[in-house]
């Protein structure tokens, strides 16, 4: 414990304060990423001083009620908001937004096979493509799994045919149209979705990407089924073709917290300062 309390107190004010406005600045970087989720910092009081214990009263005495001294502010989580945002109209197919709740489920087919952690993520960032093997992937090449944990692909055209356009209808069905005037509608695709438990244990290994699955309450390797998991189904949300999840951060709730914090970390400076000027008058009385 230092000599002047409030100064230690100043310094855990700074410490968290700092994080606090680390928060709010990447929230503010990436008011433009796809489905990205804001994050706010929780603060709890740090453990105090106990001067005085409590005492109850007695025949002859008063009860005695305890003298305690707080000792700063500590970081007691950071919050991540997983509320959705809005979802905005590109106008490419490949473009895909989740109305409601879930994640795709996405896998680095050049680890290997199996959907755990390190191999599988969850992601709500649906701005995917097509690769040259007919894969549908992320902007990095990860493939987006269907409803019984398959990578989805593109069927083979029919002899004599070509591929003329896909589409994505709101089940996550891939409906791919060919040259001669047939479909395959009976036999599409459908692209899964997955919600977790304990959505806040997800760990954030950037690019919207999500793993961590055991804490999130759901056992690895990953288990998708037409049943449990088909977009408009058992509380799953839809999928909207040609759109994308924007950001869900409120730039007028971030620089509001900004002067909040920016105030707080001055007048914990000053708390600082102050001490510091005290602890040297103290000094001097020696001298």
């Amino acid at each position: 414990m230092s000599l002047i309390g409030s100064l230690s107190s100043g310094v855990t004010g700074l410490q968290t304060f700092s994080k606090d406005l680390e928060v709010i600045g990447n929230n503010i970087a990436n008011v433009n990423t796809t489905a990205y989720k804001s994050s706010q910092l929780a603060f709890s009081e740090n453990f105090s001083n106990t001067l005085r214990t409590s005492q109850p009263a007695t025949a002859t005495t008063s009860n005695v009620l305890a003298a305690q001294i707080g000792t700063g502010v500590r970081l007691s989580g950071v919050n991540t908001n997983y509320n959705q945002g809005a979802l905005a109209s590109t106008g490419q197919s490949t473009d895909i937004g989740i109305s409601g709740e879930g994640y795709f489920i996405v896998r680095d087919a050049s680890q290997g096979t199996d959907l755990t952690d390190s191999l599988a993520y969850a992601t709500r960032v649906g701005n995917f493509r097509w690769d040259d093997k007919g894969y549908l992937v992320t902007q990095a090449g990860m493939r987006v799994q269907d409803v019984l944990g398959a990578d989805v692909q593109l069927a083979a055209p029919p002899a004599g045919a070509a591929l003329q356009s896909v589409s994505i209808n709101r089940a996550g069905s891939v409906i791919e149209f060919f040259t001669d005037g047939t479909n395959n509608s009976a036999t599409a695709q459908q692209i899964g979705l997955m919600t977790f438990p304990q959505q806040g244990a997800l760990m954030n290994r950037g690019d919207g990407l999500f793993d961590g699955f055991l804490a999130a309450g759901v056992t690895t390797p990953l288990t998708l089924t037409a049943a449990n998991n088909a977009p408009g189904t058992n509380a799953l949300g839809t999928l909207e073709s040609g759109t994308l999840e924007q950001s869900n951060v409120d730039l007028t709730t971030q620089f509001a917290d900004m002067i909040t914090a920016q105030r707080s970390f001055q007048a914990n400076a000053r708390v600082v300062t102050v001490s510091d000027s005290v602890l040297d008058d103290i000094v001097n009385l020696k001298r």
